[in-house]
């Protein structure tokens, strides 16, 4: 029985297992089942797929095609842009002719119309004048004299019957002018301690007084010599200026500066040969007067490329008109404006909306308006002028000129017939003949300044009839002060500047409110006197003495960048004495940071330094406890400086007045520009200058002579020498520090310039900054052999970094 048990037991077994192989292959087929339906789903989806990408690939060529359409069609824009452009510029040049055209057709009728009203004024004058000269001709023919004799005697009777007139507001110096040769013989009167002025004006000082030449009075009263120079050129081949003083202050002179062909500063900036000539001449003047620091106030943007090559200075740009608004203005001009506005150190603005528009290209704007000479204005005269018809008198004084609203002032005299309208002013618009039909309007023409008074005190109500159009909107008239300073009542039209007056003027927008004005204002004469007081009181307050003091505080208080200068020291104490002592003196600059970094100095310059920087936050002195070499040392002072310009400066170097703003100009002015040393007399590359110096003491006259003569100069060079050099914090964050593997000295200023235009940044040479230099004061001690090889060990260490070193050269002589 036991084997058929058995046999049971293993029948059973293998039922057992078959059912559970029979559940395992269902299982396996359900599995199956399972990956068929979803690779089936895998399939469908992958179809789906497909057809997307297939409308995507579609969409893709569809949008290749329009790019390449787009493309086609902005190559064609751009190709007809150029051609736009050169028409433009043709244009433009055809305007700038036309505008030269206009201006001489100008002038021809400025003089015919000042003959026209010399005759008018006086024509039994004009008949005899005119008898006497055909009476003259006829003997001139008949004298039985020699040609030479009759051409003397010609000479002498055209002298006689066309004498010359001074023209408006010409002294009594203007008829000679003082040449002012390159000598120390002038006598040019210091400015006790402030910058002189170099005031690039828009006009002639004689042309017609305006806001350039009474702050320019009241700048030299103040104490600063002032040089005013004029946009009327000597037209002359060779460089140079003639300097004429001028009446009010011994500190003011009005320049005239030599430069060929005489070009008119409004109709296109200046050339590179009349900079040139510019420059040469600036440069002659600066020496002359022994010019130090300066504040250029500059008034016109034809004056921006010299002015910005002007060493130790400040750069102001006296911003009084909306340049744009005479339409007349040749875009380049425009451009250039911008230009110095951005530039500038200071933008000073005439009017709210020249505020506004100057803030958008510079942060550092100031407000300061124009003003008036109160006392010149205020004072009547013994006699004013008087109405043949005793008529109540409606006046007017001004450029009659295209801002000038002739059909306004047409409908206050037809409005108002049995008053007088007296205009006073140049007529460039043709006004005389657009009043011909009205008999209650005279025209006076342009008058003197000192006439002025003569009119205004006449004047029973005094007008501002401008358009209202851009430039009038950024107009913060002049005229309306001086009104005031009369205590005259004044109607104008509605312009924003006019706010600022409040009840003391009457503004008004319409041409009926403005005729209703002057009747009300006629109707209640005479006025109290507390009322024409108070208008004097407000004029007495805005005065062109408070404008120049407003404008002195603006610069003087003018945020600079601050500085930070490294100076490393290692014994050498006189040395660093003269160093330091020159940085404290010489700088003139307001915001310097300086460092001093001792790598253990075994003699006195520790005590020095301590007691050199005790009480000064500006002076800051880190100690070493044993010399790190030049690279680490002078990287310990970079990262203490806090300055937005880097400074380092060897011990064994004397600076001269005013080379941080000369540095700086650069970086400013050339953004391409990553590092940049000065010129001097001892260096072993192009830096290096001839000097004929033997003193210290004598350096630097000769340096000021010689970076006066290369101002704006700067060329690029492969290498500095770190003696000096200065460099933006954005190069420094960029590069970072020396490089201390070259441990004491040598080949570390090497290194850091191939960093630098690895960066694509420019190594530059200022040619119009010196800074003396002894050379090499800490590595002699060191003595010729440890000097050869130490020198040998950093050349290896360059050579593996950047390949072959290449000597440094002089510069060509």
């Amino acid at each position: 029985m036991d084997p058929i048990n058995l046999l049971v037991d293993r029948i059973d077994q293998l039922t057992r297992s078959t059912q559970s192989r029979s559940i395992e292959a269902l299982q396996l087929v359900k599995e199956i089942e399972n990956r068929d339906r979803l690779i089936n789903q895998l399939g469908l989806d992958s179809k789906a797929l497909g057809t997307r990408l297939s409308l995507q690939e579609c969409e893709a060529r569809r949008l290749r095609e329009r790019l390449r359409l787009a493309e086609q069609r902005l190559k064609n824009a751009e190709a007809l842009l150029k051609m736009k452009q050169r028409e433009a510029v043709a244009l433009s040049d055809w305007a700038v002719d036309l505008r030269a055209q206009l201006a001489a057709k100008q002038a021809e009728l400025f003089k015919l119309c000042d003959w026209g009203n010399a005759i008018e004024r006086a024509p039994l004058r004009y008949s005899m004048r005119k008898m006497a000269y055909r009476f003259s001709r006829w003997v001139y023919a008949w004298l039985p004299l020699s040609a030479q004799v009759k051409g003397k005697l010609a000479h002498r009777l055209r002298g006689w019957l066309k004498p010359r007139k001074a023209t408006p507001g010409e002294s009594a110096t203007s008829a000679s002018l003082v040449p002012l040769p390159p000598s120390p013989d002038l006598a040019v009167p210091s400015s006790a301690g402030q910058p002189m002025i170099l005031m690039f004006g828009v006009i002639d000082w004689h042309f017609r007084i305006q806001r350039p030449q009474n702050l320019a009075k009241e700048l030299a009263r103040g104490g600063q010599t002032t040089f005013y120079i004029s946009n009327n050129f000597i037209d002359d081949d060779a460089p140079g200026f003639e300097a004429e003083p001028l009446a009010g202050s011994h500190r003011l002179f009005q320049i005239r500066f030599k430069v060929r062909g005489a070009p008119a500063i409004y109709h296109a900036p200046p050339t590179a040969a009349a900079i040139r000539q510019l420059c040469q001449g600036l440069a002659m003047l600066l020496e002359t007067a022994n010019v130090g620091a300066v504040d250029c106030i500059v008034q016109h943007a034809y004056w921006f490329p010299l002015a910005r090559r002007v060493p130790n200075s400040t750069l102001v740009y006296d911003c009084m008109d909306h340049h744009e608004g005479f339409g007349n203005v040749a875009q380049e001009l425009l451009d250039l404006e911008i230009a110095l506005m951005r530039r500038a150190d200071l933008l000073v603005a005439t009017s709210d909306w020249i505020e506004q528009h100057g803030r958008r290209e510079n942060r550092n704007v100031e407000v300061i308006r124009n003003a008036c000479e109160f006392s010149f204005f205020s004072q009547r005269p013994g006699k004013v002028y008087r109405d043949p018809a005793n008529r109540k008198i409606i006046g007017y004084y001004g450029v009659i000129a295209e801002w000038f609203d002739l059909d306004l002032v047409k409908q206050v005299a037809q409005a108002l017939p049995q008053q007088l309208v007296l205009l006073i002013g140049s007529d460039t618009v043709q006004a005389r003949r657009y009043f011909k039909g009205c008999p209650n309007v005279v025209l006076e023409g342009e008058v003197p300044y000192a006439s002025l008074p003569y009119y205004l005190h006449a004047m029973d109500v005094c007008l501002l009839p401008f358009k209202v159009m851009p430039l009038t909107l950024a107009t913060n008239p002049v005229k309306v002060y001086e009104y005031l300073s009369a205590g005259k009542p004044v109607v104008s039209v509605k312009l924003p500047e006019l706010s600022q007056f409040g009840n003391r003027v009457w503004s008004v927008e319409r041409p009926d409110e403005f005729i209703s004005a002057i009747r009300n204002v006629l109707g209640a004469l005479p006025e109290a006197r507390a009322t024409r007081q108070a208008r004097q009181s407000y004029a007495r307050g805005q005065t062109w003495q408070h404008r120049a003091t407003s404008l002195r505080q603006a610069i003087a208080t003018l945020p600079m960048p601050k500085v930070s200068v490294v100076v490393l020291t290692y014994n050498n104490l006189e040395l660093t004495k003269a160093c330091l002592d020159s940085l404290v003196t010489q700088s003139q600059y307001p915001n310097l940071e300086i460092i001093v970094v001792d790598n253990h100095s075994s003699d006195q310059t520790p005590a020095y330094l301590t007691a050199w920087a005790d009480g000064h936050p500006e002076r800051i002195v880190i100690f070493n406890q044993d010399n790190k070499g030049f690279a680490a040392g002078n990287n310990q002072g970079l990262a203490a400086a806090s300055g937005e310009y880097l400074v380092i400066l060897n011990n064994d170097t004397i600076v001269t007045a005013g080379w941080v703003k000369g540095l700086i100009r650069h970086l400013r002015d050339n953004k391409e520009i990553g590092i940049i040393g000065p010129i001097t007399n001892n260096i072993g590359n192009e830096a290096k200058v001839s000097t004929r110096y033997g003193r210290v003491d004598d350096m630097p006259a000769e340096a000021a002579q010689m970076t006066r003569s290369r101002m704006g100069e700067w060329f690029e060079i492969n290498t500095l020498a770190f003696f000096c050099v200065m460099f933006p914090r954005s190069t420094y964050e960029q590069v970072g520090g020396l490089c201390e593997e070259y441990g004491l000295g040598f080949f570390e200023d090497d290194d850091y310039c191939r960093r630098v235009q690895r960066r694509g940044m420019r190594a530059a040479c200022a040619e119009d900054v010196f800074v003396h230099h002894h050379l090499s004061a800490s590595f002699n001690a060191l003595g010729a052999k440890k000097k050869q090889a130490l020198f040998e060990k950093n050349r290896a260490i360059y050579e593996s970094k950047w390949g072959s070193w290449v000597p440094h050269t002089y510069r060509d002589v």
